[in-house]
């Protein structure tokens, strides 16, 4: 079978491997269309990971079941996350699943831009989910990062009426701007330095659009909030500078909620004062878990998210290198899928 595996930022080469070979409690799909997430073409993320076969958002039909598993069948399409908590240790049962060692420690076999991917028992048995008759395999690539969006609402403790600032416009900003709308904000701002983005934010339901390119971000959040800031924050670019300009941002009481790990040797510093007398809160999200993947999928399935609306390029595993190159320039693209 063919599969894109990365060699370094610059060294994406289709490859032909073996099948994997299903075990007892294991399952192979086929798959059908497969996500490039904007996380992979971050160069100090992505490279101290390879070699590695890219993707981690496949969507496919089973192909083969191994004897004892009896949740799945032969020609039942699915989403498959690429890791898989194992619902029992402490961090489970709190909720926090991408604490759970099984889950750091899971993975899809050999990556997602594959012609066929092994799901480990763990994998198909905590987190892979049938799709629904007028869930798309596109739509299905997005049941991950949606997920991943679901998850960081959850965490800023979002409520109805609130003012969301949202800061880059990429398919994650895309989906932090869809949702904002169907949590119930009142003003919803997206930020950027790309009219392309700025312009598809407005169509999905942001009310205000700053291009931080020619504009200071913090004039305009001050103008549009009438000084007060917005309640909740979304950073999405990987830097420091970001997180800062974030947290200038936010209102008295609000959250900022950092999407994005900063780039490494990188340094926030923050005034404890500034944050203790505004009483604004700082909070994390990496990644999704189950309950997050099942909650993305009743949003995919009632159309709060499709790929009509994200899906902007489409490319075969032979393109994958420029798939990647058209999500690492940034510009007039959302979301970029590999299909089969």
């Amino acid at each position: 079978m063919k599969a894109a595996r990365l060699h370094s930022f610059d060294d994406i080469r289709i490859e032909e491997m073996p099948v994997p070979v299903v075990g007892p409690r294991e399952a192979l799909i086929e798959v059908k269309a497969s996500g490039i997430c904007s996380g992979d073409v971050m160069p100090w993320y992505i490279e101290k990971k390879a070699p590695l076969v890219l993707g981690h958002e496949p969507a496919g039909t089973i192909v083969e079941t191994g004897a004892e598993v009896k949740k799945f069948r032969k020609g039942e399409r699915v989403f498959v996350h690429h890791h898989a908590p194992c619902l029992k240790c402490s961090y489970c049962k709190r909720g926090d699943h991408v604490q759970c060692e099984q889950w750091r420690r899971s993975g899809i076999i050999p990556g997602g831009i594959a012609e066929y991917v092994l799901i480990p028992e763990i994998n198909l048995h905590n987190d892979t989910l049938p799709l629904a008759g007028n869930v798309s395999y596109e739509d299905a690539t997005l049941v991950e990062p949606a997920a991943c969006v679901v998850k960081s609402f959850r965490r800023s403790g979002i409520k109805k009426g609130d003012t969301v600032l949202v800061l880059g416009l990429g398919v994650m900003g895309m989906l932090h701007i869809l949702l904002a709308v169907h949590y119930g904000a009142e003003k919803i701002i997206g930020a950027d330095m790309v009219d392309f983005r700025l312009a598809k934010a407005a169509d999905f339901g942001a009310g205000a659009v700053v291009n931080v390119k020619t504009g200071n971000l913090n004039d305009a959040i001050a103008e549009l909030t009438d000084g007060r800031g917005a309640e909740i924050v979304i950073v999405g670019p990987n830097s420091a500078e970001a997180m800062q300009a974030g947290i200038d941002c936010a209102a008295p009481g609000g959250t900022v909620l950092l999407f994005t790990p900063a780039m490494p040797d990188e340094t926030l510093t923050v005034d404890p004062n500034y944050l203790y007398f505004r009483d604004i809160n700082i909070v994390t999200s990496y990644s999704c878990g189950p309950d997050d993947t099942r909650e993305a999928m009743s949003l995919i399935q009632s159309g709060v998210i499709t790929a009509e609306k994200l899906v902007t390029h489409r490319f075969a595993i032979d393109e994958t290198e420029k798939a990647y190159r058209t999500v690492a320039r940034a510009q007039d693209s959302i979301k970029v899928i590999i299909t089969f």
